[in-house]
């Protein structure tokens, strides 16, 4: 395995000792999932909260109900996640998508292969990689890994990854390091576990070993990214802290620098 690979997988090894698994996604259905999905899109997480909670108060959280919803309507449940106008039509689209291609049926669409599915989904108006990956890993079981921006700036910062490389080197360096973690390790880490999220139907439903290891080790990467490893980096206590580049160092909250020469 090369250095870069086992790095990871001590990274996500060193972040399941310290917090065990995470119960992401937060949700009591596959749709909630794929609109969570949507609406997190250039949006901190609170907002959607926020939004869920209104299609959730309007019964709005179903394929049927997104389906018959009048589009000014479901702007307005949708507005406290920004840019409220796209992503109502957005959720139109998938719905018409879904309707055309597999009767309305999430069996269906989620029974097909992986890479076929995602192609489809990246060929929707407004469904990047992130977006396609995340339905497809969460909503549906398909052992694909979610690359955010958390989880390039923790790879910058330690020295990982250059800063123009690729969603796709970054999602199959991950994959190709997770690949091999043993199915049993989230059992044995799930009694001293600190999870961030409390349990629902979604963080908990059957999935493969490999999809689970995805789907904790991305979870892991956010609140790490949270609670460490923002713009402006809080290195001390942080689990990754141990892994940085031993020729770099972070002072005053700046970006990793070299150390100066001793002579």
């Amino acid at each position: 395995m090369s250095k870069a690979l086992s790095s990871i997988r001590e990274y996500y090894l060193a972040l399941l000792r310290r917090w065990g698994p995470q119960n992401w996604w937060p949700a009591q259905s596959r749709f909630e999932v794929i609109a969570g999905a949507y609406l997190t899109q250039n949006t901190a997480w609170i907002n959607v909260e926020k939004a869920m909670m209104n299609l959730r108060q309007a019964r709005a959280l179903s394929v049927s109900r997104i389906r018959k919803i009048p589009i000014t309507e479901l702007e307005q449940l949708v507005r406290p996640s920004g840019y409220f106008r796209q992503k109502a039509q957005r959720l139109k689209t998938f719905i018409a998508y879904l309707d055309e291609k597999y009767g309305g049926s999430l069996d269906r669409m989620f029974s097909q292969e992986t890479q076929k599915l995602r192609a489809e989904l990246l060929a929707l108006n407004g469904v990047g990689p992130e977006t396609a990956d995340s339905i497809l890993l969460y909503a549906g079981n398909h052992p694909v890994f979610v690359v955010d921006a958390y989880t390039r700036r923790i790879l910058e910062r330690h020295r990982i990854i250059g800063k123009k490389i690729g969603y796709e080197e970054i999602r199959n360096l991950i994959e190709s390091a997770i690949s091999s973690t043993e199915p049993e390790l989230l059992k044995v880490l799930e009694q001293g576990a600190e999870p961030r999220h409390p349990v629902s139907r979604m963080s908990r439903m059957q999935r493969s070993h490999l999809a689970q290891h995805y789907n904790e080790f991305h979870a892991l990467i956010v609140r790490t990214g949270n609670e460490f490893c923002r713009s402006i980096p809080r290195c001390e206590g942080c689990p990754l802290r141990p892994f940085l580049p031993r020729h770099f160092v972070l002072t005053g909250g700046q970006q990793p620098r070299r150390r100066p020469n001793r002579k």
